[in-house]
């Protein structure tokens, strides 16, 4: 076969290029007088330099540029720059998972050895990393209630690193007193940590004196069931520096198509978290006179412990997650739940639709009565995580579902 390029024939623009070397080679538009209104999917894992040094420095932190997904990637970066805006911060990671953020945290943080203070209501998740970390390290563990910032200070060691909360506990929806339990660690120089999964634009921990932020964004975040996500925002660049190194250790990286999906999902955020607390408190009301609901927790609700907390730091609602103690008990708990028919039967929360779950025959069935009651949730306790429909509708369908549990 004769070759009828010569040696010279090859130049960068492509003029000359054999069809497999040309197929390989396409370069992509860049935009000049426009620009797109959304963030662009950057699906692609690696990028190319000019020369060698600009890709060494690429290595060099979280805000470096592009050059391998795992390290960074525009889309998501798109995503770490919303959620920082978000928070208030002064950067953000974000990771393939809720639980891989936590992990980048705990495991960029912690050193064997190290002790950490715990509000007593965490995520499950969060309390299982702590366990393994426990065993595996000799990570100590001492827990809290949220409310009193003299058991922070009475708790604190020498190896004292963290002290983790929640905004709002989950299913309990304990409202945290964060700028006072915040003060009291940061006297002793321990990082505060706070999930604020239960309350993206409702609460702003940064502000009330919280290091680190963690949010599974899979819930309000993006919002419609169709992503999974993490992410973790930093008050401090040296905080977030270090948890970056980590994180690229662990691989949790975020596909760059669901941090995309997020991004357009937080755009309608500041709708649907309205929507669903304002919803909320409406049902929350009517559970609370039904005379088969024995007790209802909602942070809206006067009645609820930490209400006058919830409206300093909670003043635009209560967010959209309430749960209900029903008189019969868990078996009456479990007939609600598979009685319902508008509302859906599944985990998870901050979707468009109306999720509803039984925790003592699911997230908590692990536990007894004594224990269950000491996380304070009862064996009739029902969360429900409130979505977009009308109120009426969701409230006709608790209604006949809580007369056939009772």
């Amino acid at each position: 076969m004769t070759d009828s390029h010569g040696p010279g024939a090859f130049d960068l623009d492509g003029r000359g290029l054999r069809p497999e070397t040309r197929a390989v080679h396409h370069r992509p538009p860049q935009p000049g007088g426009s620009r797109p209104l959304s963030p662009p999917l950057h699906q692609g894992h690696v990028f190319s330099f000019d020369g060698a040094d600009d890709l060494a420095a690429a290595f060099e932190g979280p805000r470096s540029d592009f050059f391998y997904a795992r390290y960074g990637n525009p889309t998501v970066r798109a995503l770490e720059d919303a959620v920082t805006d978000l928070e208030g911060g002064t950067g953000a990671l974000i990771t393939s998972s809720g639980m891989g953020a936590i992990n980048a945290v705990l495991m960029g943080l912690l050193r064997a050895g190290d002790h950490v203070i715990a509000q007593s209501c965490l995520y499950g998740g969060t309390f299982s990393l702590l366990n393994d970390l426990t065993q595996r390290w000799g990570v100590e563990v001492d827990t809290i209630s949220g409310d009193d910032p003299d058991e922070v200070r009475r708790a604190v060691r020498p190896r004292t690193r963290l002290l983790i909360l929640e905004t709002i506990a989950n299913p309990t929806t304990q409202v945290a007193d964060l700028p006072a339990l915040a003060a009291a660690a940061r006297e002793s120089g321990v990082t505060t940590v706070v999930d604020n999964t239960f309350a993206p634009l409702l609460c702003r921990p940064l502000d009330h004196g919280a290091d680190i932020v963690v949010h599974s964004t899979t819930k309000y975040l993006s919002g419609h069931s169709d992503t999974i996500g993490g992410a973790a925002v930093f008050a401090d660049e040296v905080l977030h520096h270090t948890v970056w190194k980590r994180s690229l250790d662990l691989g949790a990286t975020p596909d760059p198509f669901a941090a995309w999906l997020t991004v357009r999902g937080i755009a309608t955020l500041p709708l649907r978290i309205a929507r669903a607390g304002q919803t909320a408190l409406d049902l929350a009301t009517r559970l609370a006179a039904h005379p088969s609901v024995a007790h209802v927790s909602y942070p809206g609700l006067p009645r609820h412990p930490q209400h006058e907390l919830a409206k300093r730091l909670l003043p635009d609602g209560a967010g959209g997650v309430l749960s209900f103690e029903l008189r019969g008990g868990r078996e009456a708990g479990r007939v609600f739940t598979d009685s319902v028919r508008l509302l859906s039967l599944a985990p998870s929360l901050g979707d468009v639709s109306t999720l509803v779950m039984h925790p003592a025959s699911t997230s908590h069935r692990q536990l007894d009565a004594a224990a269950l009651a000491a996380a304070g949730i009862g064996e009739g306790t029902v969360r429900i995580a409130v979505g977009l429909e009308h109120p009426d509708d969701l409230w006709a369908d608790i209604e006949q579902a809580i007369a056939k549990a009772s």
